[in-house]
C-alpha cells in the first residue's frame, strides 16, 4: 500500500477524466497546457472524492504520490476538513469540482434535491450545481435553464415519452454566456449546456442526474433515472416557470473589464450558500482563512503562500489545499476561483437529515 504523504500544504493535481457520454476534452487540454497522454474526455474532476454513479472508484483524484484523495482524508479528516466541518459532514468535503468542456449539447435533464436524494437514493446532498465560463467557441455559444411557461406531467411525460427534443429546449430559457458569467442551477431545474461552452462546474458531490432527453447520447432508461421508476424520479422535476426577473437572480454577469475590482469576491447569487461557495481571488489577497478548498487558476501567474508552504498557481492550474494549511496569501498578477464547501451554519438551512429529524 502506497504511504499517505503528510499534509503540509497545497497539493497541485493533474487531470482525472473518468469516460462520459458525450464529446468534449480539447478544451480542457489546452486550458492545462499539458498534452494529453489518452484521448481527453469532456469533464476533469478535480480534487474529487465522489465517483461516478455506479462506476466506483471511476471520479476519484489521486494525489501526486498515487494515492486517493478520499483515502487520505478519511485517515486524517481534521487536518484536512477540520473541526467545524466534521462536525457536520464527517469525512466528505462537502464540494465536488469539474472542468467541463462541451463539444457538443448536452442533453436536456437535472439532478434531484436533497430531501429526495436523502429519501430515495441513501444521500444528505443532492446536486444543486453551478458553472463559471471560462471560455467559449461559437458564434452564439449558450445554455439553458429552467421552463418558461408550467409544464403538465402529462405534458413532461410526452415530451418524454416521444423524445421531442424540440418542445424541452423550445420551453427552456436560453442564456447566451461569455467567460467570466457564472449561472446557479438548482436542484430540480431542468438545464443544459450548449455546445462549445467551457466551464468550471461545482457542484454538490454526488453524481446523481435523471435524463430527460435520451436519443442521440447512447443511455439506457435505466441508467437514465438512477435506477428507480421513472415516475418517481420524474416527481423531482421542478414543473413551475421561472419568471425572467427569477433567471436574473440565478446569474452573476462577468466582471466588467476596466474596473477595479476586489481581491476576494463572491462568484454566486446568495441562493448558493447552503451548498457551496466560489470566491474569484487575485494577486495581492492577504490571510484567506484556513479551509478544505480546490484552487483553479483563471489567468495570470503567481504564488499562493502560507506558513512553512508556497504553490505556484497560473492559468490551468488545478490544487487541493486542507484546512490544515492555514491562513495563505496570493501574490503576483493571477486570477484564482477558490471553490469551497458551504458553511456549517448554512448547510443546516436545508439539510434533509435535520429537517427530518433522524
Amino acid at each position: 500500500m502506497l504511504a499517505l504523504a503528510p499534509v503540509l500544504g497545497p497539493l497541485q493535481l493533474g487531470a482525472n477524466q473518468p469516460k462520459q457520454f458525450y464529446r468534449g476534452g480539447e478544451a480542457i487540454v489546452a486550458f492545462r497546457g499539458v498534452p494529453s497522454s489518452h484521448e481527453p474526455g469532456p469533464e476533469d474532476w478535480v480534487a474529487s472524492t465522489t465517483v461516478r454513479f455506479g462506476q466506483a472508484p471511476a471520479g476519484l483524484s489521486k494525489l501526486p504520490d498515487g494515492t486517493y484523495l478520499k483515502d487520505a482524508v478519511e485517515r486524517g479528516p481534521e487536518a484536512w476538513l477540520g473541526p467545524e466541518h466534521m462536525r457536520l459532514f464527517g469525512a466528505s468535503t462537502g464540494v465536488l469540482v469539474k472542468l467541463l468542456d462541451a463539444a457538443e449539447r448536452l442533453p436536456v435533464h437535472l439532478h434531484p434535491p436533497r430531501e429526495f436524494a436523502y429519501r430515495h437514493l441513501g444521500e444528505r446532498h443532492g446536486k444543486t450545481e453551478s458553472w463559471v465560463i471560462v471560455g467559449t467557441k461559437g458564434a452564439e455559444p449558450a445554455a439553458y435553464l429552467g421552463w418558461t411557461k408550467d409544464v403538465a406531467p402529462d405534458e413532461l411525460d410526452k415530451w418524454v415519452d416521444e423524445q421531442d427534443t424540440k418542445a424541452m429546449l423550445g420551453n427552456l430559457h436560453r442564456l447566451p454566456v461569455r467567460p467570466g458569467d457564472a449561472i446557479l442551477v438548482p436542484a430540480g431545474t431542468p438545464h443544459a449546456i450548449g455546445e462549445g461552452v467551457f466551464c468550471v462546474e461545482v457542484q454538490e458531490p454526488t453524481d446523481f442526474s435523471i435524463m430527460l432527453e435520451l436519443e442521440g447520447f447512447g443511455m439506457d432508461r435505466a441508467s437514465a433515472y438512477l435506477g428507480l421508476e421513472r415516475e418517481l424520479a420524474l416527481s423531482c422535476v421542478r414543473r413551475q416557470a421561472f419568471s425572467p426577473a427569477q433567471v436574473a437572480e440565478l446569474r452573476r454577469p462577468a466582471p466588467t473589464q476596466g474596473v477595479k475590482a476586489a481581491l476576494v469576491e463572491d462568484v454566486l447569487p446568495p441562493a448558493a450558500r447552503p451548498y457551496f461557495r466560489i470566491q474569484r481571488v487575485r494577486g495581492g489577497a492577504r490571510a484567506l482563512e484556513p479551509s478544505f478548498a480546490v484552487l483553479v487558476g483563471i489567468q495570470g501567474s503567481g504564488l499562493m503562500t502560507g506558513e512553512g508552504w508556497h504553490l505556484q498557481l497560473k492559468r490551468g492550474t488545478t490544487a487541493v489545499v486542507p484546512w490544515g494549511a492555514g491562513r495563505s496569501d496570493l501574490n503576483g498578477e493571477v486570477e484564482v476561483l477558490r471553490c469551497l464547501p458551504p458553511l456549517p451554519s448554512d448547510f443546516e438551512r436545508d439539510d434533509p437529515k435535520a429537517v427530518s429529524g433522524q
